[in-house]
């Protein structure tokens, strides 16, 4: 009788709880990781009171001094990326939010692009 009570204990998880141990496994494993030749994902975090995900990058290189000019492709290849997704399914589905903060190594503290995604944007059938 115990063993089915904790199986069904494990199997109530709330999303929210899943996406808070699947945040927290991949920084443990990934967190820093080297994405391209000039991106570095440092971490990722979930605020449970506002589903959000966050997205917490670093540029270097080229790519730290050509964004600026380059906003609105970098928005739409993020939304791009969002809307075809699979593994982010569950979490659109419930309207989690997803933002993406990409700082500088050249100038620490410099945010260079902070974007934030809601249901409105990667539910838009264009």
């Amino acid at each position: 009788m115990a063993l089915v009570t904790v199986l069904f204990v494990a199997c109530q998880e709330s999303l929210e709880e899943k996406c808070a141990k699947e945040v927290r496994m991949y920084n443990l494993k990934n967190c820093p990781a080297k994405m391209s030749d000039n991106i570095i994902m440092d971490s990722i975090s979930f605020e449970a009171s506002t589903h959000t995900i966050n997205y917490y990058y670093t540029l270097t290189g080229v790519a730290d001094t050509i964004l600026a000019d380059q906003q609105q492709e970098v928005k739409n290849a993020l939304l791009g990326e969002l809307k075809n997704s699979p593994g982010m399914a569950p979490y659109k589905e419930a309207d989690y939010n997803f933002h993406y903060r990409y700082m500088s190594q050249q100038h620490p503290g410099e945010v260079l692009y902070d974007m934030l995604f809601t249901s409105k944007d990667y539910n838009k059938n264009e």
